[in-house]
């Protein structure tokens, strides 16, 4: 089955070995996205800010595997206090409101402590 591999622009892939997203088949895994900014920028201030930025860069990692967030069968959203569950919950319900996706939300630390939130995604291919 061919295997193909989506980059990004995180410092961390070829440190520590990883693809932004992998196409397998008909399926679209996309990694651990942080919310770490392309243009290099600081991570913003509100999880709601940091999910939506998790998102996007989903959404763009995605769009070069040729999928979509409308094409979003599961995601897993990692959040370093519950207390900023409500903002990342709004954000990913902006964005998935009609997909619905299978979701997960783990409570849990992060690599950067100014990280409040995490997210990866599982799409198809159409």
């Amino acid at each position: 089955m061919e295997r193909r591999l989506i980059t990004g622009h995180s410092p961390f892939e070829g440190v520590a070995g990883y693809s932004r997203a992998v196409v397998v088949g008909s399926t679209v895994h996309v990694a651990g996205t942080a919310p770490i900014p392309p243009d290099g920028s600081p991570t913003p201030e509100s999880a709601y800010e940091q999910a939506v930025l998790c998102l996007s860069i989903i959404a763009q990692a995605l769009a070069h595997a040729g999928s979509s967030l409308e094409d979003v069968v599961r995601t897993r959203m990692f959040v370093t206090d519950a207390a900023h569950w409500p903002e990342v919950a709004r954000a990913h319900g902006e964005a998935f409101a009609d997909v619905r996706p299978a979701a997960t939300c783990v409570i849990t630390s992060l690599l950067d402590p100014t990280w409040k939130v995490e997210i990866e995604a599982d799409a198809v291919l159409r």
